[in-house]
Order: structure tokens, then C-alpha cells, then sequence
């Protein structure tokens, strides 16, 4: 089920009339949160749904088997059993065709031709989402950072939550999971703050994102016909509308959260107005990049600390291996997450990799030339790398990085894009100083808020009878 389609529209206000009136008991109402996050998740295909159901009771096995021994080979047995389960499952669905195309070719290009067929797997929605999501909670439970959850049905609740069930924010049991277990009681103002939030991630996807998916379409599409300049601009108007699509399913999960007494972790900051690397991925889908952060970043950088900074490299490299493959079963996604984690390397070698946290230009109007210079070349250089991400495969995205660097500039167009980009930043831009804050450009003055606020659900509602797009991350 789409956050952008009428169905979604109707399923969530009764979702949360029928939550609210089960308010008095707390397992009913987790167990109609699962029904949701159920009838949510298979309304795609209900077959899959045995691949959440085998995860919950998987997990929620593990990690009392882990909690009640003390012997640390049976610790590490019993996690070794998630950890293969998991991303057996993961890798299955996910990877199985792309590792037997890969050994074909591979052995094609030696002169071996060899039989080995695909098989018409298709990918279930949110896995690697909620694969991560189910497995962090045995791995903190490993790392005694919790103590597992006796509660079943809160547990099972917690991995079914349907606002980031298939496309996060990937939420820890620390945070999320006590949320489950414990009385919510309705708020009219976060209420309030979770409906704004909803409009303007609907915005950003159906108004931003999804005009900005056809000059995009038509720039990779194109490639042979278009100038450098035309070519650049696709680019950026790629960067901007993954931005607005991806922070727009969280701006609307958080909110809806907000509606029936949750709160969940902020996905995005403000990224594009980051003036360095590190600073870029401090503030964007920091979900995953805090989650491979604690699972693969920090134990590698601990195994190769004797390495010092090429040990720090290393980890590095490995962690934006990993989370270019999970993004997708194609060589393009290696390639992206290994231009990325090179990118940090000069800021490893000079020391500077603690990232930037503060507001830029923070209570002023305008950045300094500085800042600017440095938002601009972050921007930029993180547009031409995520051509990568959006490449049908490896050839064509080097020759459209090479085209927009040798090719003469030609005819200019999707001259629209630039207009959406600027558009979307200057809100970002006013908005900045408030990460969770959803009031639309600040405004205070109530009427005019409204007035804005309507006018966002027109364009929203006249986007949508054109038809809506899935969003981009439900692929991965």
C-alpha cells in the first residue's frame, strides 16, 4: 500500500479512529497495530507475509535463547543462526540472481560457457528494511546493550509497524520497542505536528519528486541526444528528487507515527546543505548510515585499529561496500558505495572526519561565499557519484559522467528542473534551524499557515488524479 494513493487515504483515518477506541487495553491494541501493519504490508502480496511472520518469531526466539545462556559459543551459535537465517533470506530474494548472471560472465569472459538458469524471484517490499531492523535487536541483545522483550505481541508490533515497515526509518528496539510497551495516550498537538508532516511529505514526493522523475527520465533515456549542460542538470534534478522522494516516505511515517502516540527517529537533515562528506552522511537516511555505523564501521575499525588511519580507510571502504550492495543486486550500487567511502578518504588522511553538526549560517540569512562554495561542490560532486545509483548498469553510467564532461553544451533542456530545485532548497532553506519542526516556512500567523497548507493539498490532490509512483526506495 502506497503512502500516495486514495487507498492509503482511506485505510488511515480508519486505522486510527478504530486504535483510539481500543485505547484502554494496551494488547488489543498492539495486536490491531499488527493487523494494520499486516493488511499494510500485504496488500502488495500476501504470500510475503510469511517471510515477516518467519522473521518476528525468528528474532523474538533468538534473542531470549541469547539473553538466557552464559556461555558465550552458545551466545555466538545461537546469533550465528539469525544472522544466517536473515540474510539467507535476504540474499535469496535479493541476490541469487544477480551472484549466478555475475559467475556466468565471469566464466564467460574466460571462454567457459556454463548453464546455470535464474530463477523469476521477486524482490518482497521492505525486506532489507525490516531484515536490519529485526536483526539489530539480536545483535544488541548480544552485545547486552538490551534485555529481551518477553512480550510477544509487543515484539511482533514493533517489527509490523506499518508507517516504516517497507521503507524505514530503520528503527532500534532501544528506542522503538519500549514505545510498544507502555500506554500511549492521545495527543492533539503532536497530532496536529503529525499531520503537517504528512502534507509535506506528500508534497515533496507527488508535487517535487515525481515532476522532477520525468526529466530525469528523459535525461538518462536520452543520453545520446542531449548536451553537457542538459545532462548535468538531469543529474542534480535526480539528487534533488531522491532527496524529496526518500525524505518525503519518512517526513510521512514520522507523522503518521505522531498520530497514534509514536515517535521515530529523524531520517534527514537538511543534507544537501552539508559543506563537507562526513557532514553529507551525518544528515542523510542516518537510520542506515547509524546502523552500519554500529554494525559494520566500528567493529571493522576496531579489528584493523592496529592499521591506525589506513585502518580507518578500510573500514570505511568495507562499510560503503556493504551499504552499496544492499541497496541493490547490481554492480552500479558497488560501485556508488565505493566512490562514496573514497570520498572520505582525504578527510581519514587529514584527520577531519568528525562531521560538521552545526547549523550553517546559523541566524543569518544568507551563507558566507565559503559555505556556499562548499555546498555547492558537496551538491554537485554527490550528484555526478549518484549517477551510479541511477544507471540501469555500469556502461551507461559512464558515459553519461563522460558525456557531461566532453560533450558540447548543444540545446539546454528541462529548464523546469532548476525551477523545482530551487524551489524545494529555499523551503529547506527557511526551515533549516528546525530538524522535526513541521510548520511550513515558519509561519506563525495561523491563517496564513492554513491558507499555505491548503494550497499544498490542492497541488497534492491534483498530482495524484494524474496517478501516483511508487517510491524509489521500495525497490531496494
Amino acid at each position: 500500500m502506497l503512502f500516495n494513493s486514495f487507498i492509503f487515504a482511506a485505510f488511515l483515518p480508519l486505522v486510527f479512529g478504530l486504535y483510539w477506541l481500543l485505547r484502554k487495553s494496551l494488547p488489543i491494541q498492539n495486536l490491531f497495530l499488527i493487523a494494520a501493519g499486516w493488511v499494510f504490508y500485504g496488500w502488495w502480496d500476501w504470500r510475503y507475509l510469511f517471510l515477516l511472520a518467519f522473521s518476528i518469531v525468528l528474532d523474538y526466539s533468538v534473542g531470549i535463547l541469547i539473553h538466557g545462556t552464559q556461555e558465550e559459543w552458545k551466545r555466538k551459535a545461537y546469533l550465528s543462526v539469525a544472522l544466517v537465517l536473515n540474510l539467507g533470506l535476504l540474499g535469496f530474494f535479493k541476490y541469487y540472481n544477480f551472484f549466478v548472471s555475475s559467475f556466468v560472465e565471469a566464466f564467460g569472459g574466460m571462454g567457459i560457457q556454463l548453464n546455470v538458469h535464474t530463477l523469476n524471484i521477486i524482490l518482497p517490499v521492505g525486506i532489507s528494511f525490516y531484515t536490519f531492523q529485526s536483526l539489530s535487536y539480536s545483535l544488541d541483545i548480544y552485545k547486552r546493550r538490551i534485555a529481551p522483550c518477553r512480550d510477544f505481541i509487543s515484539y511482533a508490533a514493533f517489527v509490523s509497524f506499518f508507517p516504516q515497515l517497507v521503507a524505514g526509518p530503520i528503527e532500534r528496539a532501544a528506542h522503538l520497542l519500549p514505545q510498544m510497551t507502555k500506554q500511549r495516550t492521545f495527543d492533539p498537538q503532536a497530532a496536529a505536528n503529525g499531520m503537517r508532516l504528512i502534507l509535506w511529505g506528500l508534497f515533496k514526493k507527488v508535487v517535487i519528486a515525481d515532476n522532477l522523475s520525468t526529466h530525469v527520465e528523459k535525461a538518462f533515456t536520452g543520453l545520446d541526444h542531449h548536451g553537457s549542460i542538459t545532462l548535468l542538470i538531469g543529474a542534480l534534478c535526480f539528487t534533488v528528487q531522491i532527496y524529496c522522494d526518500f525524505s518525503g516516505y519518512s517526513d510521512i511515517a514520522i507523522g503518521v507515527a505522531k498520530l497514534i502516540g509514536f515517535e521515530l527517529m529523524s531520517n534527514f537533515k537538511f543534507p544537501l546543505f552539508s559543506r563537507t562528506i562526513p557532514e553529507f552522511w551525518a544528515r542523510w537516511h542516518i537510520s542506515l548510515t547509524s546502523w552500519l555505523n554500529d554494525y559494520i564501521y566500528t567493529p571493522a575499525s576496531l579489528g584493523l585499529r592496529d592499521f591506525r588511519k589506513w585502518g580507518i580507510a578500510m573500514a570505511i571502504l568495507l562499510t560503503f561496500f556493504v551499504s552499496g550492495f544492499w541497496h541493490g543486486a547490481n554492480w552500479t550500487y558497488v560501485i556508488w558505495g565505493i566512490l562514496n567511502g573514497l570520498l572520505f578518504m582525504p578527510y581519514v588522511f587529514r584527520g577531519k572526519m568528525i562531521p560538521r553538526r552545526e547549523i550553517v549560517a546559523k541566524g543569518k540569512m544568507l551563507p558566507s561565499g565559503l559555505e556556499l562554495l562548499q555546498m555547492l561542490a558537496v551538491f554537485t560532486i554527490w550528484s555526478i557519484v549518484l549517477v551510479f545509483f541511477r544507471a540501469p548498469d555500469v556502461g551507461t553510467a559512464f558515459a553519461y559522467i563522460g558525456a557531461m564532461f566532453t560533450r558540447p553544451t548543444g540545446p539546454i533542456s528541462l529548464l523546469s528542473g532548476p525551477i523545482y530545485i530551487l524551489f524545494i532548497l529555499s523551503l529547506d532553506w527557511i526551515n533549516r534551524h528546525d530538524d522535526r519542526d513541521p510548520r511550513v516556512l515558519r509561519i506563525r500567523s495561523t491563517p496564513l499557515r492554513l491558507a499555505v497548507e491548503v494550497v499544498a493539498a490542492v497541488l497534492i490532490f491534483i498530482c495524484m488524479l494524474n496517478g501516483y509512483q511508487s517510491f524509489v526506495y521500495f525497490q531496494f
